[in-house]
Parts: structure tokens; sequence; C-alpha cells
């Protein structure tokens, strides 16, 4: 049985701007190489985000950075990087960037990296998420076509969420628009040995 990675939230801030960012560092992984892997995948995302967010730049008010964990067993860790930052005018903007890692290999994952060479699973994951758009009168800007081959998700439990960014799809008032897909209705089309498989639930257990 593979244990849950150890998470340490490290916290930097000051007053003038405004900032409070919390990052997740991995600890006392088996592995002290994979860990360091692991942890520069994460610090280097945060800090792209922190430059896509104006933190380096005059015209920051605000700025606040902070993760969640969303999966953190069977060795497959997912987890969210949010920030929101404010340089003025009607509103701030957040950003939101996911990751998904194998904790014994030290892989990061994309969506096309979850399913079997040629699968069609843009196709699939389109149509469950326009009938929910439908389903749940998810506001659009425009008519939903499809999602991108390496659209934004994670993994939560036994689904695969995907999710857009602010204006992607949906007016800033909706925020993020989210798409929890239970894995078992993408089993024939996922990667074997790919974290979405490794996370399909256990039938009859």
């Amino acid at each position: 049985m593979k244990l849950p990675a150890v998470i340490q939230a490290y916290h930097v801030s000051h007053t003038k701007p405004k900032v409070n960012i919390y990052y997740p560092v991995i600890i006392q992984l088996e592995d002290p190489k994979i860990q360091q892997q692991l942890n520069q995948v994460i610090f280097t995302e945060m800090n792209k985000l922190l430059v896509e967010q104006n933190y380096y730049e005059p015209s920051l008010v605000e700025l606040v950075a902070d993760f969640e964990i969303k999966n953190n067993q069977r060795g497959i860790l997912s987890l969210n990087l949010i920030v929101y930052s404010f340089t003025g005018g009607a509103h701030g903007m957040t950003v939101c960037k996911s990751l998904t890692f194998d904790t014994r290999t030290g892989r990061s994952y994309s969506l096309p990296d979850l399913f079997k060479p040629g699968s069609p699973y843009v196709q699939r994951i389109s149509e469950y998420v326009r009938r929910h758009i439908e389903k749940w009168k998810t506001p659009v800007l425009e008519p939903f076509k499809q999602i991108r081959p390496d659209q934004d998700f994670y993994i939560a439990d036994t689904s695969l969420v995907v999710y857009f960014q602010l204006y992607e799809i949906s007016p800033y008032v909706a925020g993020f628009p989210y798409f929890p897909i239970p894995l078992l209705d993408l089993e024939d089309l996922i990667k074997p040995g790919s974290p979405a498989d490794r996370m399909l639930p256990f039938i009859g257990v």
C-alpha cells in the first residue's frame, strides 16, 4: 500500500503591496531525488502564476496564492495552485493551475497522458461537458464546442474533473466551471497504468 505524500505549506507574506502566498512542499518521500524533482515542478509552476498575476510589477495592489490537495492516495498526487491578484479596476483576477504526479516515479501528467493513444477522449469529455452545461444551465459566452486536448484537469478520488479558466467559456460572474466525470464512464479509453487507471474504483470491494 502506497502511503499519501506528506505536504507542508510554506508561507510568504508582506504588507506593501498586500501579499499572502501559501505553496505546497512535499516532504518525507522515500526517494529524495523524486521529492526534489516534484518540488521543483511545483515551485516553477507557482512562480509562473505569480509572474502572470503581476507579483513582480509595481502596479500590484494585492495578491493571494494558495493550494488545494485534490487527490493524495495510491501514489497519485493531484493538486491545484490558485493565485488571485488585484491591480486596480472593477475586480481582481484569479488563475488556477492543476498538477498531477505519480509520487513513485516523479512523472507529471497532462490530460492526453491519461488516455490510450488515438482514443476519442476529447469528443467523449466534450459531449459530457456539453450535456451538463445544458443540464446545470451554466452560462456560456458562446455555444460550447469542445475542450482543448490539454484541457485543465485534476483527479479527485474516482473522478476526473475538467474545468475552465475565468472567461474561457463563461462570464466572470460564473467563476471556474467544473465538470466532474466518473472515471468508470471513461474506462474504455483510459491508458493502463496511468493515474486515471490507478484511481478507478475497485468494483465489488
